[in-house]
């Protein structure tokens, strides 16, 4: 039976043009709205290019009603979050709140589409975090590559150029130019206003009505981008920058959405790309030629690109483009199985479900569908997508895979050999298929019979105690998929001579587990709709999947070989070693995660939370298989397994039938976190700093905070909501006042035994120490001054009504269940997850800074760009 994604919705069209989507979905406890314009990076000329996503901030500025981050602010208040994305076809707004306030999006929302006030002077300062935007973008490989890559395969089109626009053409726009696009190309006719959620639609539709209604009629502009005209030949680039690790893009010109071969080409990429039995998974990242491989079919509207995307070693770029060839040549001849579009197509459903299992992903397609034509594009493209044959995939790799018609682009660090040349695309591309051999059918897992098992529910989880496990179940009906996870407290704790050990052991345990080896668990999982998942982290690991309802029990099963039966061969273990020491390389080049990396190191030191789980460059080359082997031995001789199993199911039954498969685990009692160090008491604040070729320096400045058992953690918590985010302190502090950097985070970092405010800005090099100073300047202000009564209501009702917003999928729900049970005081919490935020009050604020935000407890860690003036 297919699945009909559009049942139940609702279409309106206003007399201005404007049309309302609307579709009730009573098992999600939210409401989303989603404004999706037409306008985007194909409508602007050359002289503008940018310009829609710089208007997509500047609606962020205020209304005649609203001022600088009201709006933002009031979506806060009401519990929800709002954000905004540009593409090349559109550009979408879309706010996610708790069910009852929907009334206050849609206000917000056509406020802020039909009457935004374009101020000269906010404009100025809006460009120059914009550009921040766009130089951290350029220090971004991947996105670096995949945008070169558009412009090779492209030379009139608009797909060619850069998204968001260079420096030079953001910093000339004027305020005209703004205003003549907010004019000519946000009118109703071109906007969509998609709701989803649990709503009544009757009255969803009238208040959208009521709020969108006397927004004025009016012709949108057109400027089409020039078409393409047909070439084919073979192009080649290379990048070279300050990197650790390479980045490589492959790719054709394909088709436009509404080709009758979009579905095919969806299905090829598919066969490449999706999960671990994949032919590009298996050709390689399973032998650790690369770190990680994906292909897509990405169609905006009216051209399309196919492509693969891998990140390496570079010493290892003519090994992948090999292999990519081989497995592209392989679509045409001899083309996927059966049992390869079998295993392909409960991928595809299980991603579909998760695509549209919440609200705002719901609400996203149905306009995007309607944008395309109509919402019945939604289901039939759906169909189209299952309906594929192998004949059809041949016919379309045939057509638009063709080896003369490639294009590729490496992104190389400085020194790196070889060179991605055009000899060398050709070279890789000329070859035929490779023998790869199909994964081996595992049998189906044997499934023990059914026990009888009484348990109890709490904060509606149903709780089973067995010998050495806990069943965790919840119910959380929607679309039919059931997330499961098997887990457990890590007892052994980091070491700096064995840092990254439980990240190699719980990686490597996915490569084989009882008689299958990695593509034939890869593809037993598969077969269920789902993918293992290895979880790792200083507290806790573990293996999750996703699978169809009707196939939970077997991946139960399959989860528990993987945890208590991982073969450990040798031979796999050195490749996932080898993959591990690349990504740690790579990490260095993360301008977000690499200097937090940092500044943990330096208030914890050399052990627990100071060592990145995934370790360090020194560390992970001496581990071995018998280290993991005896890791594991180790963290399986105490504690508990807690089994977490939510989705589309009864509880009860559900339990008796997976106990028939965790009931006969040794005996065991709960077992503690292993000690993983305190927050270290420096004399004076420390900074370590590394000097990198970026455009942008990425700072990361620490302080001590609550642990997750900690009463404080709520405290802190809303101490974060009031620094943080759209409308947030730091926020209208560093960027809409100071334009001193695109990214402001403020968190509140929480681990079982310790904890730490983290914050995080990018700013230019030029302007690190004002950006420095600006945010002690406000950090100096939590220690003064308790937040005002707005401000504290504000982050109180945003985060409860999170609580509310975060249970739309059963995976959140499954996370939340583990959560509350490994590292909490149980499934109590899960009750009023809000109650602990409504007890925190603005003294309470006042304290965790003055006892926390100490300057001379700071640590930071700093990746420090170059000053540059390119464009």
């Amino acid at each position: 039976m297919i699945l009909r994604w559009t049942e139940g919705v609702r279409r309106m069209v206003l007399p201005n043009g404007l049309t309302l989507l609307v579709q009730r979905d009573p098992t999600a406890p939210a409401v989303a709205v989603v404004s999706h314009v037409r306008a985007g990076f194909f409508d602007e000329p050359d002289r503008l290019s940018g310009v829609s996503h710089v208007l997509e901030h500047m609606l962020f500025k205020g209304t005649p009603t609203r001022g600088v981050g009201q709006i933002a602010q009031e979506t806060k208040a009401a519990g929800g979050y709002l954000n905004a994305a540009t593409s090349y076809d559109h550009t979408t707004y879309y706010a996610v709140l708790p069910a009852g306030s929907l009334a206050a999006a849609l206000d917000l929302q056509s406020d802020a589409l039909r009457r935004s006030t374009l101020d000269a002077e906010e404009l100025r300062r809006e460009l120059r975090v914009i550009i921040e935007e766009a130089r951290r973008k350029l220090d971004t490989p991947s996105a670096v590559v995949s945008e070169t890559l558009a412009a090779l395969l492209f030379d009139q089109h608009r797909i060619r150029r850069w998204r968001i626009g260079t420096e030079a053409h953001l910093a000339a726009l004027s305020l005209n130019d703004l205003s003549g696009y907010y004019r000519s190309r946000y009118v109703p006719e071109r906007t969509i206003v998609s709701m989803a959620g649990d709503l009544d639609p009757e009255l969803a539709l009238e208040a959208a009505r009521e709020f969108f209604g006397g927004w004025p009629a009016a012709a949108p502009a057109q400027d089409p981008s020039p078409e393409e005209p047909p070439h084919r030949e073979l192009r080649a680039r290379t990048l070279r920058g300050d990197v650790r690790r390479a980045d490589l893009a492959v790719g054709w010109r394909g088709v436009p959405a509404l080709h009758p071969d979009a579905a095919a080409l969806d299905m090829a990429a598919a066969v490449l790309g999706a999960g671990r039995a994949s032919w590009l998974y298996r050709a390689l990242r399973a032998p650790g030629t690369v770190m990680s491989v994906g292909a897509w079919n990405y169609s905006p509207t009216e051209v399309g690109i196919f492509s693969v995307a891998a990140d390496l070693d570079a010493s290892r770029l003519s090994e992948a483009l090999d292999g990519t060839a081989s497995s592209v040549a392989r679509l045409r001849d001899p083309g996927p199985s059966s049992d390869d579009l079998s295993r392909v197509r409960r991928v595809l459903r299980a991603r579909w479900a998760r695509r549209l299992e919440t609200v705002e992903g719901r609400a996203s397609a149905l306009a995007a569908a309607e944008a395309l034509g109509g919402v019945q594009l939604l289901d039939e493209e759906y169909e189209r997508l299952l309906s594929v044959t192998a004949g059809d995939v041949r016919r379309v790799a045939d057509e638009w895979l063709a080896p003369d018609a490639v294009a590729a682009v490496a992104y190389l660090p400085e020194a790196a050999e070889p060179e991605l040349t055009p000899e060398l695309l050709r070279s890789a591309f000329a070859k035929s298929a490779r023998f790869l051999p199909d994964a081996s059918d595992p049998p189906a897992p044997t499934i023990p019979a059914p026990m009888p098992v009484r348990g109890a529910i709490t904060s509606g989880v149903l709780h089973v105690e067995l010998p050495g496990v806990d069943l965790l179940i919840g119910r959380k009906p929607g679309v039919p998929l059931i997330s499961i996870g098997a887990y457990r407290r890590r007892t052994v704790p980091d070491t700096i001579k064995a840092a990254g050990l439980a990240a190699l052991a719980v990686r490597s345990a996915v490569r084989g587990a009882s008689g299958m080896d990695a593509a034939e668990l890869a593809l037993a999982f598969e077969r269920l709709g789902g993918g293992l998942t290895p979880h790792v982290s200083s507290d806790w690991f573990g293996f999750g999947t996703s699978v169809l309802a009707d196939q939970a029990v077997e991946g139960a099963s399959l989860l528990h070989s993987v945890l208590h039966a991982p073969r450990f061969d040798d031979d796999e273990v050195a490749r996932e070693q080898g993959t591990l020491a690349d990504e740690v390389a790579q990490a260095a080049d993360d301008m977000l995660r690499y200097p937090v990396q940092l500044a943990l190191r330096a208030g914890f030191g050399d052990s627990g939370y100071g060592l990145p789980v995934q370790g360090l460059p020194e560390s992970v080359s001496v581990l071995t298989g018998g280290m993991v082997r005896g890791w594991h031995a180790c963290e399986l001789a105490q504690g508990r397994t807690a089994v977490v199993a939510v989705g589309d199911l009864e509880p009860e039954r559900f339990a008796e039938r997976i106990a028939g498969v965790f009931g006969k685990d040794s005996p065991r009692e709960a077992a503690s976190i292993a000690t993983m160090g305190g927050w270290r008491a420096a004399a004076d604040p420390g900074a370590v700093v590394v000097d990198r070729a970026k455009r942008q320096t990425g700072l990361a400045m620490l302080f001590p905070g609550p642990s997750r058992t900690d009463p404080d953690r709520f405290t802190a918590m809303v101490w974060s909501a009031i620094a943080s985010g759209l409308g947030g302190r730091l926020f209208h502090a560093l960027r809409d006042k100071k334009s001193l950097a695109y990214t402001v985070i403020a968190s509140s970092w929480q681990r079982a035994g310790a904890g730490v405010l983290l914050l995080y800005l990018a700013t230019s090099p030029e302007r690190e120490d004002e950006a420095r100073d600006a945010l002690l300047i406000e950090l100096a202000r939590f220690r003064d001054v308790p937040p005002d009564r707005d401000e504290l209501v504000r982050a109180i009702s945003y985060l409860a009504g999170q609580a509310q917003v975060q249970r739309q999928t059963a995976a959140a729900v499954a996370g939340e269940v583990a959560e509350s049970w490994l590292m909490g005081s149980g499934l109590e919490e899960l009750a009023d997850p809000a109650a602990g935020f409504k007890l925190v009050t603005a003294e309470a604020v006042r304290g965790l800074a003055v006892r926390y935000l100490d300057p001379s407890l700071r640590e930071e860690g700093i990746v420090r760009g170059r000053p540059t003036h390119r464009s």
